[in-house]
């Protein structure tokens, strides 16, 4: 029986508790000098791997977490945080500051890793909360061939292969099955991660991060989408009172809604 070689995706992006600002030129959201953390959902993937390996959930034990982050040179932060966490060493590929990264450039990224370093399982986070296009995971899987099962909110195993999600779909949950290797995206019902102790903190920083260019996994990372233009969506007016349902239904009529 084989042991699990996960691989968790993470991704630094602005802090959650931050309000995002579109810079002067109107062409992206303002990062210098605002906070950044890892990605929550990226959190989640990291927490989960760790407590399959913990609880020893899975029969044939997990023989390595690897954490993976593509992005500027600030980004082996998260992945120190993510080792900090449980993961046992990273994987960096270095992009300029301010380069954005499409989905698919990630995903064909995380394809080579695989490849690379003989994974079985991904867990990734169902989105990032930068642009929240929740693409990659799904991308991920039709590149390798393999089963996926996104917006999980519970792992379990089953057998000596068998991988068995329950996933959040609107009005619940549903429950899938598969077999290893398999992608699963993560969602916030899934666990609380922890906090990295000081002491683990500490032992991060001896672990590994292994430094490698797309080129070397022979990827290309060009663009195939342009940004035009950023705004600030506008803002809001202001609600009215009505006195009486007959108010409200003239309001409505008023406005075009009935």
């Amino acid at each position: 029986m084989s042991a699990l070689r996960i691989l968790v995706p993470v991704k630094r992006v602005i802090d959650y508790a931050v309000k995002p600002r579109v810079n002067k030129a109107q062409t992206a959201v303002e990062t210098a000098g605002v906070k950044h953390s890892m990605n929550p959902f990226d959190e989640l993937s990291i927490e989960e791997s760790v407590r399959i390996r913990e609880k020893k959930s899975f029969p044939g034990g997990v023989d390595s977490i690897i954490a993976f982050s593509c992005g500027p040179p600030k980004s082996s932060d998260v992945l120190r945080t993510a080792m900090a966490m449980g993961a046992d060493r990273s994987i960096h590929v270095e992009t300029k500051d301010g380069e954005e990264i499409e989905p698919l450039g990630i995903a064909k990224l995380l394809k080579a890793v695989v490849e690379r370093e003989n994974i079985n399982m991904v867990l990734c986070g169902k989105q990032s909360i930068d642009d929240d296009a929740g693409q990659t995971g799904q991308m991920l899987a039709g590149l390798l061939g393999w089963a996926q099962a996104t917006q999980a909110s519970k792992v379990g195993f089953e057998g000596e292969r068998g991988v068995v999600v329950e996933k959040e779909v609107d009005g619940g949950t549903e429950t899938v099955k598969s077999e290893l290797p398999v992608v699963i995206t993560t969602d916030l019902r899934l666990n609380e991660p922890r906090y990295a102790s000081l002491p683990n903190i500490m032992k991060a920083k001896k672990k590994k991060i292994d430094k490698v260019t797309a080129e070397e996994l022979g990827v290309d990372l060009k663009r195939r989408l342009k940004t035009i233009k950023v705004i600030e969506p506008p803002p809001r007016q202001g609600g009215g009172k009505v006195e009486d349902v007959d108010g409200m239904i003239a309001k409505l009529k008023e406005l075009g809604a009935i």
